[in-house]
């Protein structure tokens, strides 16, 4: 899901070993991040790093097991960073929705 300031992509993801098998989810989710050099220099592209990593780990808990999360920061991060917590958690929230609304089992989330 698409914000101003960063773009949130979920995805359901199977067990490598179980998935095989007997599609069997693996616990609890994986939160990738991607911050590219057209947001700064290093110093500028950890600072958003960390302050993702901050904010999303308040996320994971209410991410379903079996879903991994991977959130890429737009230029916008930097420059406006007191919108990047609203904006991720919005996004956050809707793709694990949507997601979870058309779940491979036909399940609903939780």
């Amino acid at each position: 899901m698409s914000r101003p300031t960063l773009v949130v992509h979920a995805l359901h993801v199977l067990d490598d070993v179980g998935s095989a098998r007997d599609g069997v989810a693996r616990p609890g989710p994986r939160v990738g991040f991607i911050v590219s050099g057209a947001l700064g220099k290093a110093v500028t592209r950890n600072r958003v790093k960390r302050r993702l990593r901050h904010l999303a780990a308040a996320h994971v808990a209410d991410t379903p097991v079996g879903m991994d999360m991977v959130v890429r920061a737009l230029p916008r991060a930097a420059t406006a960073p007191d919108e990047v917590p609203a904006d991720l958690g919005s996004a956050w929230y809707e793709a694990v929705s949507r997601l979870a609304s058309r779940r491979p089992d036909g399940g609903g989330g939780a």
